[in-house]
């Protein structure tokens, strides 16, 4: 196949253009920044240009491209997080529109962040609730799953009647590379920090790196799946218990615990949000296993 990843320098880009050129896939990325990169093609992130030619005949089209997440959620990265969304999505589906050969699939980059914060149940693409404005949590919250919606009616409103389109839904991919959230986590156990954070009942939902790339393989071949896919393993758990493991794991015997304020202190002093660590993401893929996709690390201990 030949591929074009938007967005595919992070490191989930890292991951995916590895395993696609492994395979055999012919691989095209578009980066604001291609020197440094093979295959990389430029672009704006806005508008059309010669980098829409590589989509016109392309078999599929992976768009991750957006800002990262880990930072203040000031006015203007709120902004910044909206607009290299929805713009890079808008000019993806422009570009599928114009083309006289279409891909025939589109693997949109979203969150899990856009379910709401709870306790009680998972949050599945059938029945899961999307956040927003929730009683019991700060109101600043709202913005993230206001990008999220956002961004995923970006691709809806793309009139592309021959290609698929398929959101991911992704929570937290666990890989050891170094822009990743495992390595955070991991320093944080060594060096004896990793306790629960504001109690640890919050739900994490994560996925292991193989089972990531895995899942878009999938997904690029099961012609009847559309539509928003949860890319997470089957069993998210606490924050306090994803801790524990770890702990057991890395042979140390404490982990401090970390109050509420203790943990906004530290996330000003970083210039991240605490949303990070707050909100529970309780997120399940239901439609991936009733598909058949088998996970090789669906429990957080393998």
């Amino acid at each position: 196949m030949k591929v074009v990843i938007p967005g595919g320098t992070g490191h989930l880009g890292e991951l995916l253009v590895r395993a696609l050129g492994e395979r055999g896939d012919e691989v095209v990325v578009l980066t604001r920044n291609p020197a440094g990169h093979d295959h990389a093609v430029s672009w704006d992130g806005r508008t059309l240009g010669p980098w829409a030619s590589e989509i016109d005949g392309a078999d599929a089209v992976i768009n991750l491209a957006g800002r990262s997440v880990n930072c203040r959620y000031t006015r203007a990265n709120l902004e910044q997080m909206m607009r290299s969304r929805v713009d890079s999505t808008d000019a993806v589906g422009l570009a599928i529109t114009q083309s006289v050969r279409p891909p025939r699939v589109w693997l949109q980059m979203s969150t899990a962040t856009i379910y709401a914060h709870r306790f009680d149940a998972p949050n599945d693409e059938m029945t899961g609730l999307i956040g927003g404005q929730e009683p019991d949590v700060p109101g600043h919250w709202a913005a993230s799953v206001g990008i999220a919606c956002a961004w995923e009616k970006a691709q809806a409103s793309a009139p592309t009647p021959q290609t698929r389109k398929v959101l991911l839904r992704t929570a937290m991919v666990m890989s050891l590379h170094s822009r990743g959230v495992f390595p955070v986590l991991l320093n944080l156990t060594r060096w004896g920090m990793g306790g629960p954070i504001a109690g640890g009942q919050q739900f994490m939902s994560w996925i292991h790196e193989v089972d990531f790339v895995r899942a878009l393989e999938f997904l690029l071949e099961r012609e009847d799946l559309e539509g928003p896919i949860n890319l997470t393993s089957p069993h998210p758990l606490p924050q306090r218990e994803v801790m524990d493991v770890l702990r057991t794991r890395c042979g140390v015997p404490v982990g401090l615990p970390t109050t509420a304020w203790m943990a906004e202190l530290g996330a000003r002093l970083l210039q991240t949000e605490t949303e990070l660590l707050f909100k529970s993401r309780r997120v399940v893929p239901r439609r991936l296993l009733e598909a058949g996709f088998a996970f090789d690390f669906p429990t957080w201990p393998e």
